[in-house]
C-alpha cells in the first residue's frame, strides 16, 4: 500500500509522510475510527502509537494551527462557569481566556466543529479554537473542573445518616412554562448537596428563616433561630451566582431575571407523613441576589391552644371568643411575633364539617385541609376587600383576613362580624389598646369598633431558657426588683427565683425554643362605652386595667418568675 493509497487522507496521511506511522497502522487507524464513528485523532491518542507532541505538531501543520503548550498556562485567567462543565467534559475543551466577545478555547481535535458551535451558542461569544496536546488538555481540564470552591462546600457537608443529600424529595413551586427548570443549576452536584444540607440543618435547629447573603468579598448564610439571626456558614464568594441559581430553580423563579425581586415556594418531603414548605424571596443587591427562605411547618398549625403559652385566664378568653358565633378577634404584633400560628391554631380548633371557613391571605403560608384558603393577587385585582365580598356571598361561618391594611377591608370585616360571622384578622400595632386607636384612625366609626371587636390579642415571642443549663441568680435588691416591675407580681423574695442563660450541648447560648407572651383585651360592655366616648388609648388602657387587664410587660414578668424566660429576654421583647 503506497502513500498515494486513497484510504489514507488528512492527518493519518501526514503522519505516514513524516514517518511517524507506517501505512498499515495508518490504514488500521482510519478503519477503526470509521467503525467507531470517532475522530481519527482521538483514536490515535488512545493507541499510544505516536508521541503526543508529534501528534499535536502534525495536526497543527495539517490544519494550519499553532500548537499551544498548556504546561505554562495559568488557570487563574480562565473564565469559570461561563461554559457548562458537562459541555466541556463532552468535548474535552477548556476555556483559556476571554477578550471582549472572543472566547479562546483549547481543543485537542481541530475537526470537532460541533464543540465550537455548541460553546459559541451557549456563551453567545465568538469562539477561537486553540490547538493543544490532548494529554495536557485532559489533565488541565480535570484540574479546572476540580473547583476548590466546590471542595470547600463538600468539606462543610460532613455526613448525614438520616437522608442522602442528593436524594431528597423536593417538590418545586408552582409550575410556570416560561421558567427553565432544566438549568445547569439543578445538576451542579456540590451546590445541590450544600443547599439541601442548609435546608435540613435549618429544620433540625428549629430555624424560622434562612438568609443567603452575597457581599463584595464574602458570602454569608444565617439562620434565624428563636428569633435571633446567627451566622452558620461562609461558602466561597464565587459560588454566589450558583447558589442563587439553584434556589431559584427549586422555587420556580426565572433564573435569567436578576433585576427585580421574585417570589416562589419549595416543598421538602422528609417522609411520607411530613413535609416542610419554604416561602422563597429573591432581592437584587449590589453584589448579587439575596435569597431568604421562610420555613413553614404545617405541624405548627396543629398545635392546641395549650401549646401557645397562654396563661390560664388568657386561654379562657381566647376560647370564649372562638366559641362565639359572631364578632371579631384581632391578633396584633410585629413581624415574626407568631401571629400567624395563633390564628391558624384558632382556625384549626374551629375546623370541622359543620363550619364553612374561608381565609384571604398574602401569602398562604400553611395549607390546612378543610379550610378554603385564597391567595391574594393584586396584579389581577384580587384584594383582601374583594375576597371578603366574595366570602360573604358563599355562606361563611368563619372568615380569616390575613391583615387589615385599609379602611375598605376594615369596614367589610366589621360588617361581616356584625352580621353573624366570626372574623379573625391581624394588624400591625404594638399593644392591644393601640389596636383600637389604629382602627379609629383608619376611619372606622367608634360604634362599629365597640360593637364588633370581641377580643384583641397582642403578642411577642420570647426565647425559652434551656432546662438543662439555666442557672439560678443571686437574689436581686428590692430597688432593682421595683425598677424592673417585678414588685407588681406581689411575690415574696423567697418565692422569686430568677434564672440566667448559660449554654450547653443541648442548646444554643442557653436558650432552646420559644414561647408566646400575650396580652388579651376582651371588650366588655363597660369598655365598649369607654371606646364610644372617644377615649384615648391611655384612657382605654386605664379602664381596661380597672377590669383586670394585664399588659405584655406584666405577663412577660410572670414567665420570668416561673423560670421560663430570663429577665434579659423579657427586657428585650417588652418595653418598660
Amino acid at each position: 500500500m503506497s502513500a498515494a493509497n486513497p484510504v489514507l487522507h488528512g492527518l493519518p496521511q501526514r503522519l505516514v509522510a513524516e514517518r511517524h506511522l507506517d501505512e498499515r497502522a495508518a490504514a488500521d487507524l482510519l478503519a477503526r475510527a470509521a467503525t467507531e464513528r470517532r475522530s481519527p485523532l482521538l483514536v490515535l491518542y488512545e493507541s499510544n502509537l505516536v508521541d503526543g507532541a508529534q501528534i499535536a505538531g502534525c495536526a497543527g501543520r495539517e490544519f494550519g494551527l499553532p500548537v499551544y503548550d498548556l504546561t505554562s498556562h495559568q488557570l487563574d485567567a480562565a473564565p469559570r462557569h461561563l461554559v457548562d462543565a458537562k459541555l466541556l467534559r463532552k468535548h474535552t475543551a477548556l476555556p483559556l481566556y476571554r477578550r471582549g466577545n472572543r472566547l479562546f478555547v483549547a481543543i485537542g481535535d481541530p475537526t470537532n466543529y460541533q464543540a465550537i458551535a455548541e460553546i459559541q451558542f451557549q456563551t453567545g461569544t465568538t469562539v477561537e479554537p486553540v490547538l493543544c496536546r490532548l494529554d495536557q488538555l485532559t489533565a488541565l481540564l480535570d484540574q479546572f473542573l476540580d473547583d476548590p470552591a466546590e471542595r470547600a462546600l463538600d468539606d462543610t457537608l460532613g455526613t448525614i445518616d438520616e437522608i442522602h443529600l442528593d436524594e431528597l424529595d423536593i417538590e418545586m413551586g408552582e409550575p410556570d412554562d416560561e421558567i427553565d427548570t432544566n438549568s445547569s443549576g439543578q445538576d451542579d452536584a456540590p451546590v445541590v448537596r450544600f443547599v439541601n444540607k442548609m435546608m435540613l440543618d435549618a429544620i433540625r435547629l428549629g430555624a424560622s428563616d434562612i438568609h443567603f447573603e452575597p457581599y463584595e468579598k464574602h458570602y454569608r448564610i444565617r439562620f434565624r433561630i428563636d428569633g435571633v439571626l446567627q451566622e452558620i456558614s461562609r461558602p466561597p464568594v464565587n459560588l454566589a451566582p450558583r447558589l442563587a441559581a439553584r434556589l431559584k430553580v427549586m422555587s420556580r423563579m426565572d433564573i435569567s431575571e436578576r433585576r427585580v425581586p421574585q417570589d416562589g415556594r419549595i416543598k421538602l418531603k422528609l417522609s411520607k407523613s411530613r413535609a416542610i414548605d419554604f416561602r422563597v424571596n429573591s432581592l437584587p443587591l449590589q453584589f448579587g441576589e439575596k435569597i431568604v427562605l421562610r420555613i413553614l411547618d404545617p405541624a405548627s398549625a396543629q398545635m392546641g391552644l395549650d401549646a401557645l403559652g397562654f396563661e390560664p385566664d388568657q386561654r379562657q378568653l381566647y376560647q370564649q371568643a372562638l366559641d362565639r358565633p359572631q364578632g371579631m378577634i384581632l391578633v396584633t404584633g410585629p413581624t415574626g411575633s407568631g401571629k400567624t400560628v395563633s390564628l391558624y391554631t384558632g382556625l384549626n380548633a374551629l375546623n370541622n364539617d359543620e363550619r364553612n371557613i374561608s381565609t384571604a391571605e398574602d401569602p398562604v403560608e400553611i395549607n390546612i385541609d378543610g379550610i378554603n384558603q385564597v391567595q391574594i393577587n393584586l396584579k389581577v385585582g384580587l384584594t383582601f376587600a374583594e375576597a371578603l365580598r366574595s366570602f360573604l356571598r358563599q355562606d361563611p361561618d368563619v372568615v380569616m383576613v390575613g391583615e387589615i391594611r385599609d379602611l375598605e377591608t376594615a369596614e367589610i370585616s366589621i360588617k361581616a362580624a356584625q352580621t353573624g360571622h366570626l372574623v379573625l384578622s391581624t394588624l400591625h400595632t404594638n399593644s392591644a389598646t393601640e389596636t383600637l386607636t389604629r382602627l379609629l384612625n383608619m376611619g372606622v366609626a367608634t360604634f362599629n369598633v365597640a360593637t364588633s371587636v370581641s377580643l384583641i390579642i397582642a403578642q411577642r415571642l420570647a426565647r425559652k431558657l434551656c432546662d438543662n443549663c439555666k442557672t439560678a441568680q443571686p437574689p436581686l435588691p428590692a430597688t432593682i426588683l421595683a425598677e424592673q416591675g417585678l414588685d407588681q407580681l406581689e411575690l415574696a423574695a423567697s418565692e422569686l427565683t430568677l434564672y440566667s442563660a448559660e449554654g450547653c450541648e443541648q442548646c444554643r447560648d442557653g436558650y432552646r425554643g420559644r414561647i408566646g407572651i400575650y396580652e388579651t383585651l376582651a371588650i366588655s360592655e363597660q369598655l365598649a362605652a369607654v371606646i364610644m366616648s372617644g377615649a384615648s388609648s391611655l384612657e382605654t388602657l386605664a379602664a381596661a386595667k380597672a377590669e383586670g387587664f394585664k399588659t405584655l410587660r406584666y405577663n412577660a414578668l410572670r414567665k420570668v418568675a416561673a423560670g421560663i424566660i430570663s429577665l434579659e429576654e423579657a427586657n428585650r421583647i417588652t418595653r418598660q
